[in-house]
């Protein structure tokens, strides 16, 4: 099983039931498969879908540089088009057969490198059976996922990784990290198997990135004058909230890719079901930003801009893998309640010290968990059977047995990823190191790691710059400005 179960593709049942039909010239034909033109339709539907969620690296660019420090600007943009590349050629060398090859309950062992002919592509990536596109469009499709789930990783250690690390972690995660988890939830691995639901992937992806992203701030520290020796929070300006709100729409139009997307097909589950998903995708994210909003009106005095952001892509992570298999009103609900955890979350993980500059834990970690287990809560029984995977959630019910299946899902795949993330990142700390040098980190990543600025205009002294924005600022009056130029960076009163 993959997004759909073993029902998603209905044959044996419906052919009985429409015998008398099958006497009627053309009806048969039908029957027997879908047209060149429905598979060249569903094949243009799941590559314009690719191509949105590719878009969202350029969102994921934006966000992120606009929360930081523009001494770290250019190197934390260009990462996006390192980490795309790198997962493009590891996934398809590797990861899909990993994560999708027919193999055992743990991983896939078959398909390396898509080396697979047309009669046997069914057999060996027989999770990705339900749709008839070509291999070809559903590892374009897949391999965005794996691209957007290692953008989430850096951006809980911005500012003062090497750029190294991004090389050789990029590699690992897209090899055996994520696509591990995605053979156990969408591959016909063993949490498929208990029937979890996660449609389009807020554990798979998004909890995935933001287990590695905690492994990482972990082990790196904060930065440099993010906390006083009395444990005070300093502010630290992100110097764009312009590119954040650009970013935030960007992703917001990828995830019409991403969630519809996720049926790869126009006609699966139900015809035009896609544009269902499309409609809670956008109704939950709605509901974030202005919970999100409020929360933070309420908690920080002040509709924090880069707040309303955040709540409205956490609601997007937690509406991920819940968009096919709730009502309207459920939607919302759960896009309404992961704002709240995105400002909640972003403070949360500040006060105890871990330095998240752009709230990667809280927005896709804690609202991609939410986002899983609202499925069993929420799930109804209608979908639930239309899309073949699971039961009813327990307001439907179904009682606890969804929910526990969901807390098993989640459990194990925050602690997989997070070991697995730490062991490799602490083997890069006690041989080529992860942290960039006091010096370079005070000077930017930019020119310490690519020997030129992203703003040569503010810091090259040959085009009249002279300043730096590498500076913290203390105390409450400059508290209450900065939160509102950086994701719960606020000075603790």
């Amino acid at each position: 099983m993959n997004r759909f179960g073993t029902g998603s593709k209905i044959k044996g049942k419906w052919l009985l039931s429409a015998l008398p039909f099958l006497l009627i010239p053309g009806v048969a034909e039908a029957a027997a498969g879908p047209t060149p033109a429905a598979i060249a339709a569903d094949t243009v539907w799941t590559v314009v879908a690719a191509v949105l969620v590719m878009f969202m690296q350029a969102g994921f660019a934006f966000l992120e540089a606009g929360l930081t420090r523009a001494k770290s600007a250019g190197h934390i943009a260009v990462k996006n088009i390192v980490i795309f590349s790198i997962a493009s050629l590891v996934f398809w060398a590797v990861g899909f057969a990993v994560c999708f090859g027919t193999g055992n309950a743990i991983f896939g062992t078959s398909g390396w490198g898509l080396a697979v002919s047309d009669k046997d592509i069914n057999t060996v990536f027989s999770s990705l059976s339900f749709s008839d596109i070509p291999l070809a469009a559903k590892y374009l499709f897949e391999v965005v996922f794996c691209a957007v789930s290692l953008a989430i990783v850096w951006g809980g250690m911005a500012e003062r990784t090497k750029f190294i690390v991004y090389l050789v972690f990029g590699v690992v995660f897209s090899a055996a990290i994520y696509p591990v988890v995605g053979h156990w939830i969408w591959g016909g691995g063993w949490l498929s198997t208990l029937g979890m639901q996660d449609f389009a992937g807020s554990t798979v992806v998004h909890l995935q990135g933001a287990s590695a992203a905690l492994a990482g701030a972990i082990l790196l520290g904060p930065r440099i004058g993010k906390y006083t020796k009395d444990g005070k929070s300093n502010a630290i300006v992100g110097h764009n909230i312009p590119f954040v709100v650009l970013g935030t729409l960007i992703l917001w139009l990828g995830w019409f890719g991403f969630n519809p997307g996720s049926t790869m097909m126009a006609t699966t589950p139900s015809v035009g079901y896609f544009a269902y998903v499309a409609m809670t995708t956008n109704l939950a994210a709605a509901a974030g930003s202005l919970a999100a909003m409020f929360t933070a009106w309420k908690l920080l005095g002040t509709p924090d801009m880069s707040m309303i952001a955040n709540g409205a892509i956490a609601a997007l992570v937690a509406i991920t893998a819940t968009c096919a298999f709730v009502d309207p009103w459920a939607a919302i609900v759960v896009g309404a309640i992961a704002g709240i955890i995105a400002v909640v979350g972003v403070l949360l993980v500040d006060r105890l010290r871990i330095d998240d500059p752009v709230g990667a834990v809280a927005v896709h970690g804690f609202a991609g968990i939410w986002g899983t287990l609202a499925n069993g809560l929420f799930a109804t029984p209608d979908r639930a059977k239309l899309l073949g995977v699971g039961g009813p959630g327990l307001l439907y019910g179904g009682g606890f047995h969804q929910l526990i299946v969901q807390i098993e899902g989640v459990s194990a795949s925050f602690a997989y990823v997070f070991i697995m993330s730490f062991l490799v990142l602490y083997v890069l700390k006690v041989t080529v190191g992860i942290r960039v040098s006091e010096k370079e980190e005070l000077q930017g990543l930019d020119i310490s790691e690519h020997k030129m600025w992203g703003y040569p205009e503010i810091f090259n002294p040959s085009f009249g710059g002279t300043a730096s924005l590498g500076t913290t600022m203390e105390g409450p009056s400059s508290a209450r400005i900065e939160s509102a130029h950086t994701v719960g960076q606020v000075t603790r009163p």
